[in-house]
């Protein structure tokens, strides 16, 4: 028994041990992937009994979905799970087929659809997306491989297919052929725009795709308009369970953290290493790669645990929208977010929409309401710039992107589930070249 027990231990050693930063493969990089998207997906009967998983999730998906449409109240909690981890299991099975290398990339994208999954992306309106951008490797006779990152991120146009095909009060015969060639449409042209549009942001707003679909989702809603098919945005969010959600949260980050610090040769020391990056995209940004898996899932756990803290901080909700950014900054804590770069873009959005609340007539509300902690969270696509410029500026640019943000969702009408990302292109553009303007005039001066 003794020398059972040994061996056992010795078995376990030599487990553990096989998961070198240096030498971690890709099959046991895409397992834990599959790990936390099956864990998600098993939650959900906690919450819920099966039956009404099943009802919730029926309602879900012929749901309009565009913003903001909070599956916990559209459907319920155990169904909304449920439908994050389907379309999360089914993301990364599509990777796996394609072949693409789980990088700090890949992570961002994965994560991120579990977050919109939430509130927006569901197992029926990803797939037109999909086959657009398949379809656009074919006519570049290009691997998909190659265009995986936009074909994942371009499914935050999964509102302009389900809208088309359940809210533009056509046959549903008819209303899902003309979604999923409208889907099929996105997924063919996002491929092109987005590489394109780094160069209009300089790669100091890491959500590119979604500046991208804010882009194609204007073109489809100008085009609906014109044919008499507008519709308005929604703002539905669920209220009353941010106890049981901080205990759900904490166990899923702090279970990060510890299976990174073990895949990282039980070491935090690289951490330092993650810190001095500007996450700047894209050469930057990749902590991944850069840095190591193991050592990046601490990253990822630490800022989840972060921003959970700031929604209960700002007197929040943990509902659908607010988890589904939180998991956004999980998601990009692979590519371009960390603790030093994510606080000041906090603080200004935090600062903005405390003051401005006071103003009568404005059209901010205080902290606390779903729009700000929606601008605070998602709004860290602007990380960058505090990585590359210092806090100050990182405030600054939180404080501008709470103010443009509550302008931008009319342009595309609340189908590009990616505003955020939308207005950080646009505040980025604009703020960088102002922010080196003033730099070049302090160094002449100072001459």
């Amino acid at each position: 028994m003794q020398n059972s027990s040994r061996a056992e231990k010795q078995d376990a050693k030599g487990f553990f041990k096989s998961f070198n930063k240096s030498d971690l493969d890709e099959t046991t990089k895409y397992a834990i992937m599959f790990f936390y998207a099956a864990l998600i997906l098993v939650s959900g009967f906690l919450f819920n009994s099966t039956e009404e998983i099943i009802s919730g999730l029926g309602k879900i998906i012929v749901a309009r979905s565009v913003l903001i449409s909070d599956y916990m109240v559209i459907g319920n909690i155990g169904a909304t799970l449920v439908n994050c981890g389907l379309t999360t299991l089914a993301s990364i099975i599509v990777a796996k087929i394609a072949r693409v290398e789980m990088n700090g990339l890949t992570i961002a994208a994965i994560f991120t659809i579990a977050g919109f999954a939430l509130f927006g992306k569901n197992i029926y309106n990803i797939w037109a997306i999909y086959l657009g951008a398949y379809l656009y490797a074919l006519y570049t006779k290009e691997s998909f491989k190659k265009y995986s990152a936009a074909a994942f991120f371009g499914t935050a146009l999964g509102p302009l297919i389900s809208q088309i095909s359940f809210g533009a009060g056509l046959p549903l015969v008819q209303g899902m052929i003309l979604g999923n060639l409208a889907g099929i449409i996105a997924g063919f042209i996002i491929p092109s725009m987005a590489a394109h549009f780094p160069k209009f942001h300089q790669g100091f707003s890491l959500y590119n795709i979604g500046f991208t679909a804010g882009m194609t989702g204007f073109l489809f809603m100008s085009v609906l308009r014109a044919f008499g098919r507008g519709h308005e945005t929604l703002s539905i969010g669920l209220e009353g369970y941010n106890f049981e959600f901080t205990i759900y949260l904490s166990i899923m980050f702090i279970s990060m953290i510890i299976l990174g610090y073990i895949l990282n040769d039980k070491s935090f020391s690289e951490y330092k290493n993650i810190l001095k990056r500007t996450g700047r995209a894209p050469l930057d940004a990749d902590f991944a790669t850069l840095d190591g898996f193991g050592i990046t899932l601490v990253n990822m756990g630490i800022i989840g645990l972060m921003s959970t803290a700031y929604v209960l901080i700002a007197k929040g909700e943990l509902n659908g929208p607010n988890i589904g950014g939180i998991f956004t900054i999980i998601a990009f804590g692979a590519f371009g977010k960390h603790a030093k770069n994510i606080v000041p873009i906090f603080i200004g959005v935090f600062l903005a929409s405390s003051l401005f609340s006071l103003i009568p007539g404005s059209s901010i509300p205080p902290p606390g309401a779903l729009g700000p902690v929606l601008a605070a969270l998602f709004g860290t696509t602007l990380a960058p710039i505090a990585g590359k410029y210092g806090w100050k500026a990182g405030i600054v640019a939180g404080v501008v992107h709470m103010t443009a943000v509550v302008n931008t969702a009319y342009l595309h009408g609340g189908m590009d589930l990616y505003n955020n990302g939308f207005t950080g292109g646009l505040v980025a553009a604009c703020l960088v070249p102002i922010i080196d303007g003033l730099i070049r005039n302090d160094k002449v001066k100072a001459s």
